[in-house]
């Protein structure tokens, strides 16, 4: 699928996500927060050896905002693209940030992304967000897994 010019991928809708952070900054000032933390893609050998070693994991989600909201003390989503499919160790980290008081969440496409970001960062005392902890919204209205 493309964009334009550009082949569709999880990293193109990956930097959407992160463009429209940006763009409602202002509006949001808690979103100067989020970040990516970098654990996939293909490196040579010795450079994966010595992340490893600097403590890169297997697994770990792609988005982090860490600001606390209603009963939650920070957001992750994972996200995915066209089809790709949760890993095992994607699983245990999103099962285990849950377990100790993260909102998780695996998001296929930039739009599921930003409507969970624009909820949590809207999140107040007691509310609840409209999606279960842990659900996976898959792409173009297929709905919650």
């Amino acid at each position: 699928m493309t964009r334009g010019n550009v082949l569709r991928s999880e990293g193109t809708e990956q930097e959407k996500v992160i463009s429209w952070c940006y763009y409602h900054e202002p509006q949001y000032p808690d979103l100067k927060w989020i970040y990516h933390c970098p654990n996939g893609g293909s490196r040579n050998k010795t450079e994966a050896v010595n992340l490893k070693r600097q403590g890169v994991k297997s697994g770990v989600p792609d988005l982090h905002l860490p600001v606390s909201r209603s009963r939650y003390i920070g957001l992750y989503i994972e996200l995915k693209y066209n089809k790709g499919r949760l890993q095992p160790s994607q699983i245990e980290w999103l099962n285990g940030l849950q377990a100790v008081g993260h909102f998780t969440c695996t998001c296929y496409g930039f739009d599921n992304a930003i409507k969970i970001i624009e909820e949590y960062i809207n999140l107040s005392a007691g509310t609840e967000m409209s999606v279960p902890n842990g659900a996976i919204l898959k792409q173009e209205g297929n709905g919650i897994v």
